[in-house]
C-alpha cells in the first residue's frame, strides 16, 4: 500500500471515528446525565475544540496513547454524575429534571453548571488524539501538493460516521453497540505502537464497553430517548425518558383514585364542549391517554400524531385501554408541526397533549423538540385545521407563571377571544386551556370583549423566537457565565497548543480568516437545521438528512475547487449573496404545498450558502502553508460559532443569518489584511 493510500485511509477512519464518537456521546451522556440532554451542543463544541487542539499539535509528541484513558475517565465521570441529583434552581431556564430512576438516598447538588463544564472539558480531551492524527495526515497531503485530497477524505469519513450512526439509531441499538464501534475504530487507528500499548489499549477499551453496559438503565432506545417502563399496578404504566418521568399510561375507564382523578381532568374540555366531537386530532399522542379519552367521549375518528415510534409501540402494547388498536384511530409517527402544516383535513377538536420533550431537537441548536409547537404560527396552523365550529384543547404542566401567561396570550391572539382556562392539578398536568368557536357557548361574547381590552404577554413565542420556557428575551446570566468560562478556557488551551506562551508570545499565529470561516459555517448549519425542521418536520430523520446533505455539499464544493481554480473571493461573494437572499425571504418561504417545489426551494435555501462557503474555504485552505493548523483554527472557529448560537435567545434565529454574514465579512477583511502584511498582492 502506498503512503498516499495509507494516509487517505487513516484520515477516512479517524474522521469516521470523530463523527461517530461525537454522536454516540451526545446520545449516551444525555441519557445518563439528564441535564446534558438540554445542552447537546456543548458536546458538539467540545468535539470541535478537542479536534482543533489536536490539529494544532500535529507533528509534535503523539497523544495516541491518551485516547482510550481519556474516554475511560469521561465514561467514569458520566456514570458517577448520572447517580447525582442536580437541581436547576436559578439556572435561567425551565428544566424538567425528575430523577425517577435514582434512589431517595442519591446525593443532591444545587445547580447544573458543574456537570456541564466537567463533561465539556473531559469530552474535549477525548477528541485531541484523533484530531492530531487527522492533522498529521492532512499535512502529508499538503507535502505532496494535494491538500484538498486530504480534506475530501476527511469529509468522506465524516459522511460515513453520520450514515452509520443514523442507521444504528433508527434500528434502536444500545450504547454498548455504539461504544463497541468506537472501540473498534479507535483500536484500528491507535493500536500500533509499543508492545505495552498493544496490550493496554484493548484492555482499556474492553473496560470502557463493559462500563457502558454496566451503567445501562434503559429498557430500549428510540431515536430520541433512552426509555424505561415503570409498571404502577394493573391500570398504570409509567414511561421514563432519560430517567425522568415522561408519561403515564392510565386506565381511562377506571373511576377510582388515582386514575379517576386524572380522568376527570382529561374530561374537563369535553364537558365544556357539550357535545360529542366527530373528528379529533391529537398531537403529542404519546402512549395514548388523549386518544383513549376522545374515544370514550364518543369521537367517530381520531388521528393520533406522535413523533417517536418507540413510544407509540409502548402505548400499543401497554396502555390499559389499547386505544391504538381501535379501528377508529389512525396513527401518524411524524412531527406534529409538520403534520399540521401538511394536513388538509378539518377537525372538530384538536388536542395538544403534554408535549414537553425534555431534549433538544439537535446538537446544533438550543431549541427543544416541542418549542415549535408553542408559537404563534403553530397555533395559527392549528386554527386552519379546525371546522367552522371546532375548538382547540391544550393540557400543560405549568411550572412558572409566565409560561402559562404566554400560552394564554397566544390563544387569545389567535382566536381573538380569551380561552377558557382551568387550573386543575391532575398529576400529569395542572392546566387546561380551551379556545375556538366550539367553546363560544361558554360566555363567548364577554371573552371576546375582554380579549380587546386585557393586556397580553409582551413576549410571545414565534417561529423566529420559539423559546417558550425562557422568562424573557436575552441571554441569561447562567448562559453568559457558561459562555464566558468555556471561551476563556478554550482560548487558554488554544494558545498553549499553538505555542503562544513561548518567546513572549511570538510563536502565536492565529489564522483569523479560517477561524471566522468556521464560526460562520457553524451558524449556517444551525440555521439549516431549524429551517429544515420547520419545513420537513423536527424529526431525527430530518436532522440526519440535513447533516448528511451539508457534508455532501461541502464535499461537492471541495471537488469543484479541485477541478476549477475558483478564487476564494468569488465563493465568499456567493455566500454573502445567498445569505442576503435568505435574510430577505419571508418566513413562509418554504411553506410550499408541492413536495417537489419545497425540495427545490430547500436546496436553494440551504444548499446555496453551504456550497459557496465550501468553495471559498477550499481555496483558502489549499493556499495555506500549514494545513493542519489551518484546519485546527477552522474547528476552533466552529466552536465560537456554537457559542454564538446562544444569542438566538436574545435576537431570534433569523438574526443568526446576519451574524453569519458578519463572520464571513470579518474573514474577508482578515485575509486582505494578512496579504498586505505579507507584502503580497491580494488575490480574491
Amino acid at each position: 500500500m502506498t503512503a498516499s493510500r495509507r494516509a487517505a485511509g487513516g484520515i477516512f477512519l479517524a474522521s469516521f471515528l470523530v463523527l461517530f464518537q461525537e454522536l454516540a456521546l451526545i446520545r449516551w451522556v444525555g441519557a445518563q446525565v439528564r441535564v446534558t440532554a438540554y445542552f447537546p451542543n456543548l458536546i458538539l463544541m467540545a468535539a470541535f475544540l478537542g479536534g482543533g487542539l489536536g490539529c494544532l499539535r500535529a507533528g509534535r509528541r503523539s497523544l495516541a496513547a491518551w485516547w482510550a484513558p481519556s474516554l475511560l475517565v469521561l465514561a467514569g465521570a458520566v456514570l458517577v454524575l448520572g447517580r447525582i441529583v442536580f437541581t436547576a434552581e436559578g439556572a435561567g431556564e425551565h428544566l424538567w429534571l425528575l430523577y425517577y430512576d435514582l434512589p431517595r438516598s442519591a446525593p443532591v447538588v444545587s445547580g447544573v453548571s458543574f456537570p456541564l463544564l466537567l463533561i465539556f472539558f473531559l469530552t474535549a480531551a477525548t477528541f485531541v488524539p484523533p484530531g492530531q492524527f487527522v492533522g498529521e495526515r492532512l499535512g502529508f497531503f499538503e507535502s505532496v501538493g494535494r491538500p484538498l485530497t486530504g480534506y475530501a477524505w476527511d469529509l468522506a469519513g465524516s459522511l460515513a460516521g453520520v450514515a452509520l450512526f443514523s442507521s444504528m439509531s433508527w434500528a434502536g441499538t444500545f450504547p454498548v453497540v455504539w461504544m463497541s464501534v468506537v472501540a473498534a475504530a479507535g483500536w484500528t487507528i491507535f493500536g500500533r505502537g509499543s508492545r505495552g500499548r498493544r496490550w493496554a489499549l484493548p484492555a482499556a477499551l474492553l473496560l470502557l464497553v463493559a462500563g457502558v453496559r454496566w451503567g445501562e438503565r434503559a429498557d430500549l432506545y428510540s431515536s430520541y430517548y433512552a426509555l424505561s417502563l415503570r409498571p404502577e399496578g394493573p391500570s398504570r404504566v409509567g414511561v421514563l425518558a432519560n430517567g425522568s418521568l415522561h408519561q403515564v399510561a392510565v386506565d381511562m375507564d377506571d373511576p377510582h383514585p388515582p386514575n379517576g382523578f386524572i380522568r376527570e381532568g382529561y374530561d374537563i374540555p369535553y364537558s365544556l364542549l357539550g357535545r360529542r366531537p366527530r373528528k379529533v386530532l391529537v398531537v403529542g399522542a404519546g402512549t395514548g391517554n388523549d386518544v383513549a379519552v376522545a374515544l370514550r367521549q364518543g369521537a367517530e375518528s381520531v388521528d393520533a400524531v406522535e413523533i417517536d415510534p418507540a413510544i407509540v409501540r409502548i402505548g400499543a402494547r401497554n396502555h390499559p385501554n389499547a386505544p391504538y388498536a381501535d379501528p377508529r384511530v389512525r396513527v401518524f409517527t411524524t412531527d406534529a408541526r409538520s403534520f399540521l402544516n401538511g394536513s388538509r383535513d378539518a377537525y372538530d377538536l384538536i388536542v395538544f397533549g403534554t408535549l414537553d420533550s425534555m431534549t433538544c431537537l439537535s446538537a446544533l441548536s438550543s431549541v427543544r423538540l416541542d418549542n415549535f409547537m408553542y408559537t404563534r404560527e403553530a397555533f395559527l396552523s392549528a386554527r386552519r385545521r379546525l371546522t367552522p365550529d371546532g375548538g382547540l384543547v391544550l393540557y400543560f404542566m405549568i411550572g412558572k407563571a409566565y409560561i402559562g401567561s404566554r400560552i394564554f396570550s397566544l390563544l387569545t391572539e389567535v382566536f381573538r377571544q380569551r380561552p377558557l382556562f382551568e387550573a386543575s392539578r391532575r398529576g400529569l398536568f395542572n392546566a387546561v386551556f380551551a379556545g375556538g368557536p366550539a367553546f363560544d357557548a361558554q360566555d363567548g361574547e364577554r371573552r371576546r370583549a375582554l380579549a380587546v381590552s386585557a393586556p397580553l404577554s409582551p413576549v410571545a413565542p414565534t417561529d423566529d423566537w420559539p423559546f417558550l420556557y425562557l422568562e424573557k428575551r436575552g441571554v441569561s446570566g447562567f448562559y453568559l457565565t457558561l459562555m464566558g468560562v468555556l471561551f476563556l478556557a478554550a482560548w487558554v488551551a488554544v494558545v498553549t497548543a499553538a505555542g503562544g506562551w513561548k518567546n513572549g508570545g511570538k510563536g502565536f499565529r492565529a489564522d483569523w480568516t479560517l477561524f471566522f470561516f468556521g464560526a460562520g459555517f457553524l451558524l449556517l448549519e444551525t440555521r439549516a437545521v431549524t429551517v429544515m425542521g420547520l419545513a420537513w418536520g423536527n424529526t431525527w430523520a430530518t436532522n440526519a438528512v440535513v447533516f448528511f446533505s451539508i457534508l455532501l455539499l461541502t464535499l461537492g464544493g471541495v471537488l469543484v475547487r479541485r477541478c476549477l481554480s475558483v478564487p476564494w473571493g468569488w465563493g465568499t461573494a456567493g455566500v454573502l449573496l445567498c445569505l442576503g437572499a435568505v435574510w430577505a425571504a419571508p418566513e413562509s418561504f418554504l411553506a410550499a404545498r408541492g413536495l417537489g417545489l419545497k425540495a427545490v426551494l430547500s436546496a436553494m435555501y440551504v444548499g446555496g450558502p453551504v456550497f459557496f462557503a465550501s468553495l471559498a474555504f477550499s481555496g483558502l485552505y489549499a493556499s495555506r502553508g500549514d494545513v493542519s493548523a489551518a484546519f485546527g483554527w477552522n474547528l476552533i472557529g466552529a466552536m465560537a460559532g456554537g457559542l454564538s448560537e446562544f444569542f438566538s435567545m436574545a435576537v431570534g434565529f433569523k438574526a443568526l443569518v446576519l451574524l453569519s454574514m458578519v463572520f464571513y465579512l470579518s474573514a474577508s477583511l482578515a485575509e486582505i489584511g494578512a496579504s498586505r502584511r505579507r507584502g503580497r498582492p491580494f488575490h480574491g
